[in-house]
């Protein structure tokens, strides 16, 4: 007699915003067996690991590596730069600029926020002349999120650097670069960030758990002054320890093997073809949403991020029962909403170890899921995907050809 299976057939779409899917070569790297943290083997990876993670945020200064998620992350830029009571401004860009602003306030710092709709990214402009009126030169650090996970806006952080030098500010730039880092062309020298903030789970393809600060020589002054309390997450500890391949504290080693694989990966394909990727699949994104009649969250492409994109669902229909419907039917997972667009909208996410054949699956599963949910839509949406990346790889046809 036939029985109701609960077994979900075939892989599962994890399209959210990060973590990524795992690649078996970083899951093959992790599963190694445990070794000695203060052993010499160890320190030729941590070396390798250091090294490494500095080509990704495009550096020459230290890359603190730190067993935590990003917030952990977050943290250690603000208690390693700051004092009690210090000036923080920030952009309201979406739902990870506000949870930076509370984390600010919980460390008896003084946050100011720029406020947006949480439909751009964030305005230099606004910038530059907010940090004039500080004549005081009060404000300790301007903090910044490259990518806002929880709209799909990309704000440019080169332009931000020349609007702190245009209001002629000391601040430190600080930068959210979780949702960004080895997916977007990122600078942190060039740019001129003082401390960038990382996360392995997303573009460097790793489980959740590792997350980086990199620190410029003006962050590494400011953190000899620094008065507010630290003790896991204190630089000069682990950058002392670090010049010989250790840690002050155990270390997550498997997590090591992994990113030193991830990186591996990255620099295979090449960085510059790696954004060229997300580029191309956040694109492609795009046109199906828009054929579909929906609209992006995003409302000035400048602003488009390459690693999600936010869906926002016509008035009266719930994001939230939408998502739920999808995972039930079709085994793919998306983005929630937040804030003032709570239950408007959803976010596929496409970055990471990911390619056309993936998104264009995950982009016809979305599309089969607005049908099923009766949300008003056109059709169209996966064949305008699969035409602009076909229309890609022309270049490619024609010079076999030939």
């Amino acid at each position: 007699m036939a029985q109701n299976s609960t077994r979900q057939v075939g892989r599962h779409f994890l399209q959210i915003p990060g973590p990524s899917p795992l690649p078996d070569r970083v899951m093959r790297a992790i599963d190694n067996p445990i070794i000695d943290h203060r052993g010499p083997e160890f320190a030729k990876l941590a070396k390798r690991c250091f090294d490494g993670i500095k080509t990704i945020f495009k550096t020459t200064n230290p890359v603190i590596i730190y067993t935590a998620t990003g917030t952990g992350a977050w943290e250690a830029a603000l208690v390693n730069t700051l004092s009690p009571g210090d000036r923080v401004l920030s952009v309201e860009t979406g739902q990870f600029s506000a949870l930076w602003k509370k984390m600010a306030e919980n460390l008896g710092l003084k946050p100011e926020f720029i406020p947006t709709d949480w439909r751009h990214g964030a305005d230099p402009a606004a910038v530059e002349a907010y940090l004039r009126k500080d004549t005081n030169k009060e404000i300790k650090a301007v903090c910044v999120l490259h990518n806002e996970t929880s709209t799909g806006c990309l704000s440019s952080i080169s332009d931000i650097r020349k609007a702190i030098d245009a209001a002629n500010h000391p601040a430190l730039l600080m930068v959210d670069t979780i949702s960004s880092l080895a997916s977007a062309d990122y600078r942190h020298d060039e740019w001129g960030v003082d401390v960038s903030v990382g996360g392995a789970q997303k573009g460097l393809m790793m489980p959740p758990g590792m997350s980086f600060n990199a620190v410029s020589n003006k962050a590494l002054e400011a953190n000899k002054t620094a008065k507010l309390p630290k003790s896991f997450f204190s630089w000069q500890e682990m950058i002392n320890m670090g010049k010989q391949g250790f840690f002050p504290y155990t270390p997550a080693t498997q997590m090591l093997y992994g990113l030193a694989v991830g990186i591996d990966m990255l620099h295979e394909e090449g960085l510059d073809n790696v954004f060229a990727r997300h580029d191309r699949l956040a694109e492609a994104t795009r046109r199906a949403a828009r054929a579909w009649g929906l609209d992006i969250l995003c409302k000035d492409p400048k602003y488009h991020s390459p690693t999600i994109t936010a869906v926002l669902l016509p008035e009266g229909y719930n994001a939230d029962q939408f998502r739920s419907l999808a995972l039930e039917h079709f085994n793919i997972s998306y983005g929630a909403s937040f804030g003032p667009y709570a239950g408007k909208y959803f976010r596929i996410g496409h970055l990471g170890d990911i390619n056309e054949g993936t998104l264009v699956g995950a982009l016809g599963i979305t599309e089969m899921a607005l049908e099923v949910a009766g949300i008003p839509h056109k059709k169209g949406g996966v064949q305008a995907a699969m035409d602009y990346l076909a229309s890609t790889h022309t270049g490619a046809k024609r010079a076999a050809a030939e």
